[in-house]
């Protein structure tokens, strides 16, 4: 299965095997677990390299010294002593620690009935204690403390507690860690986790994680800021589970071409939280003299400006005060700080200490304090940092004043977990070439995701471009000069600036009274009138100056029929008009070499070239067509990365959960697709097949609309017969056939129960037949996707590729017509009827009710009722 899959499977089982633990707690178990795998596996890989075989890594172990208190237990002679101590202090040079074979995972595994909770316990503890080398101790030391500390939790006895070890082992086994591909599934299954499992936390989500779509856009600000650069420093001081600092190591790597020349420094103030961002770095691939990690209170215990010893000493000429590239954060929002003595702290010299209640601006003041002249940082902040007075109106004030603000970004409401809160990203520098601010309203640009939002990669990307290319749009962003700012008193509150609110519905009296479309109203569609310039003449025919009329009843066909439209559509087919062979090239011919991660990037780049010349079409919208495809695409290349071409041909069994007992046992119903969805090579190649099974089902339709009609002919008396349902809705098979034997009701009804009898038969008959019709249809898909041509096989994958996105893209200029043909219908309904024709018509009813009601008769007290009534209507 690819990465996505796998994810998928481990934390469903995970969040059942969790039970009535909290999914903030159940977190530190698996991934902990996951990231103690990891390490198992690089040290069998290490050794594996120095020549050490499957068979002979039970070798690798640590020496037996004599026992003191047993002086005829066995132990090891000096010699073997010396070697093994030399072998294990080579091991933890190399990679940092040293685990012997009793303890790796994999030996866990092995164990099977024998493993026990001891075992880890007893490893996490020697780990912690005496099998980390020197100069990894920062990195290592404690990093299990949580995990250990916290088995007691996994049950109630120790045999409980193996359990839930063993089943959490089994779970996660077959996450690979080698990273050999240009993905990262280890990566990816670990933050999928982490994710999910942020979603089900509630409010403590936001002490680990901040969503991978807020991470990935501020990401992708810093690392083109900092694209030029050989190597880098990069710093989160709230660091959580370290998925920022990632996605920017990510992202900046992908312009250096590498990832090696980035050092990566996080503090922590929660030690478990802080575990995870350790376990998160050292998954990545990064180098441990790249990772400098601190657990402490960012505000009250700032970055150390000198290293210190085993013992805390300052060690004296290791003078430090930390400048980076780019600092990111996601700080606690308007917690409680202790801002006695901070005036004279360099971080806040100059613009002014936060609140005692409120520290945002002092994590903010912090961040920028630390990145170099040249630098720049990412910060999310509660939206009330923009407008809030007192303090914080004087930093903002001096931060405006001394140009380091360069762009707001405000968020959609509800896009973090545990809160829903409005909020922001603020980008800030030292040495700004502009003294502008560029404020984007973004709240908008969102897909609701269960209970939150979310932004959707074309959100993501279209803030992007703003901010690289500091664009001012039209209701979403503006640059506003620093005399502005001032006119208003520093507030940078967004909807002064930006307005991004729909305009509210107007009328025109003259058009009311007298008809016609204002044309003030049809110039707010000025972008179609440029797009469609004739268009305009053949709709509309002026009737004064400002007003003009309808000159069609049929505005659809109008619109549809125009040369402007016909130009504009064919424009756009011929610039995509070879994209499905492009498509096929870059990535089915060119499988092997596609990488994953970037090529994404590739062919959005291809996707904007195309649109640069073609109006009316939104690129980010086509973007989002092609996102919506890739994680589909990318899922499948990755799959065909590790297993070969030979996966596209590849069948495997479907697994499903069925109660057996009280336990839910895996089983297989079927095949399913390794790749290749059994529908579509289906509809390819089975069409026939698929065509009878329809005819067949069809026919099963027909018979229940037979039936019921049989059943409606009969009298409300006959359907107190046996033969029909409690409820009266429906015939009782069994009791029919009673009936037809004992041949105790009237003929008629008689016919009518043989009819519905025979139809009966017919129907089961057929059932049965497509049953085994879908069995065969089955097991000839299976056959068929296993006996593909390589030609083929390409062909299958065009269709679940590039088939669809082409015809989503092809679909986007009737998207455009449409939207137009509703606003002009929109408009000419909206003045389709004048106010004095309404009243000239309520009139003529009027007239015409009145002389009804002359032409009736009655009683005296029905005529007297109808003149009362005559003069509520004044006639």
């Amino acid at each position: 299965m690819n990465k996505q899959q796998l994810a998928n499977k481990i934390w469903e089982s995970a969040n059942k095997m969790r039970s009535k633990i909290e999914a903030n707690e159940y977190k530190d178990y698996i991934l902990g677990f996951i990231f103690y795998k990891y390490i198992s596996d690089v040290e069998i890989t290490h050794l594996l390299g120095l020549g050490y075989t499957t068979d002979t890594l039970y070798e690798v172990r640590e020496p037996v010294y004599p026992d003191p208190d047993n002086a005829s237990a066995p132990f090891d002679d000096e010699e073997t002593v010396k070697d093994l101590e030399e072998q294990i202090d080579n091991i933890k040079t190399d990679i940092g620690y040293f685990i012997p074979y009793t303890d790796l995972f994999s030996t866990w595994l092995e164990l099977g009935s024998d493993f026990d909770v001891s075992n880890v316990r007893d490893a996490l503890n020697a780990f912690n204690n005496r099998r980390i080398g020197k100069t990894h101790e920062k990195v290592f030391k404690g990093i299990f403390d949580t995990l250990r500390t916290g088995l007691s939790k996994l049950g109630g006895t120790a045999g409980e507690q193996t359990k839930a070890i063993r089943d959490l082992l089994n779970l996660i086994k077959d996450i690979p860690t080698d990273n050999k591909e240009d993905y990262d599934a280890l990566g990816f299954i670990y933050e999928y986790l982490i994710e999910n499992f942020a979603a089900n936390a509630g409010k403590k989500a936001g002490e680990f994680y901040t969503p991978h779509e807020v991470s990935l856009l501020m990401s992708e600000i810093v690392a083109y800021h900092l694209r030029d650069r050989k190597e880098i420093k990069i710093y989160d001081p709230t660091s959580g589970s370290g998925s920022l600092l990632i996605n920017i190591g990510k992202s900046a790597a992908r312009y250096m071409g590498t990832g090696n020349n980035i050092a990566y420094y996080a503090q922590e103030l929660k030690q478990n939280t802080y575990n995870l961002t350790r376990m998160n770095l050292v998954m990545r691939g990064i180098k441990a003299n790249m990772i400098e990690t601190r657990c402490g209170d960012t505000l009250e215990d700032d970055w150390p400006y000198f290293s210190e010893d085993d013992k805390g000493v300052k060690i004296e000429g290791t003078y430090d005060p930390l400048y980076v590239d780019a600092v990111v954060s996601n700080p606690p929002y308007s917690q409680n700080w202790d801002p006695d003595g901070k005036e004279n702290d360099d971080r806040y010299s100059g613009y002014g200490v936060a609140p005692k209640s409120k520290a945002d601006y002092a994590f903010l003041l912090h961040d920028l304090y630390h990145i170099k002249s040249d630098g720049i940082m990412t910060i999310i902040l509660p939206h009330g940092v923009l407008f809030r007075g007192g303090e914080e109106g004087e930093i903002r004030r001096n931060l405006i004043e001394r140009n380091r603000i360069d762009a707001i970004i405000g968020l959609p409401a509800n896009i973090f977990f545990g809160t829903g809160i409005p909020t922001i990203i603020m980008v800030l520098k030292k040495n700004r070439i502009n003294d502008d601010v560029l404020i984007i309203d973004a709240s908008k640009g969102f897909e609701k995701a269960g209970k939150s939002n979310k932004l959707r990669a074309s959100d993501i990307r279209r803030i992007t471009d703003t901010v690289i290319d500091r664009r001012d749009v039209p209701k979403y962003s503006r640059k506003v000069n620093r005399e502005e700012i001032r006119a208003n008193d520093y507030n940078l509150n967004i909807p002064r600036y930006v307005d991004s609110s729909e305009p509210a519905e107007t009328w025109d009296i003259y058009a009311q009274m007298f008809g016609g479309i204002p044309n003030i109203e049809l110039d707010a569609l000025s972008e179609y009138w440029t797009a469609f310039p004739k268009l305009r003449r053949s709709l509309f025919l002026a009737r004064s100056t400002e007003y003009s009329e309808v000159t069609t009843d049929d505005i659809k066909t109008t619109v549809c029929r125009s040369d402007d439209v016909s130009a504009f559509r064919e424009k756009y087919r011929t610039a995509f008009d070879d994209f499905s062979d492009y498509l096929y090239t870059e990535l089915i011919e060119g499988w092997e070499t596609v990488h994953t991660a970037s090529e994404e990037s590739v062919l959005s780049a291809n996707i904007f070239k195309r649109l640069e010349n073609i109006s009316l079409i939104d690129p980010y919208e086509a973007y989002q067509l092609l996102d919506n495809e890739w994680s589909t695409i990318s899922a499948d290349l990755e799959s065909m990365h590790s297993e070969g071409f030979e996966a596209v041909k590849q069948v495997d069994p479907n697994m499903v959960l069925k109660k057996k007992g009280n336990e839910d046992i895996e089983v297989q119903d079927g095949w399913k697709g390794h790749i290749l969805p059994f529908e579509l090579v289906q509809s390819a190649y089975l069409s026939e097949d698929i065509e009878k099974i329809s005819i067949m089902e069809s026919r099963i339709a027909e018979i229940d609309s037979e039936t019921n009609e049989l059943f409606e002919s009969l009298s409300e008396d006959d359907k107190e017969n046996p033969f029909v349902n409690d409820d009266k809705t429906a015939f009782v098979a069994a009791e029919v056939k009673k009936a037809i034997k004992a041949k105790e009701v009237s003929i008629e009804v008689l016919e009518v129960l043989k009819k519905y009898d025979k139809l009966i038969t017919e129907q089961k008959s057929i059932a049965k037949n497509v049953k085994k019709a879908r069995e065969d249809l089955h097991e000839k898909t299976k056959e068929t996707i296993e006996i593909l041509t390589d030609e083929q096989a390409c062909e299958m994958l065009r269709a679940k590729w590039i088939n669809r996105l082409c015809g989503e893209l092809a679909g986007l200029p009737d998207a455009v017509v449409n939207t137009f043909t509703a606003k002009i219908q929109a408009l000419a309904q909206k003045y389709s009827e004048t106010l004095s024709e309404v009243d000239e018509d309520i009139r003529r009813i009027e007239s015409e009710l009145g002389s009804m009601l002359e032409e009736l008769t009655g009683s005296e007290f029905d005529m007297a009722g109808l003149q009362e009534l005559k003069k509520l209507f004044g006639i």
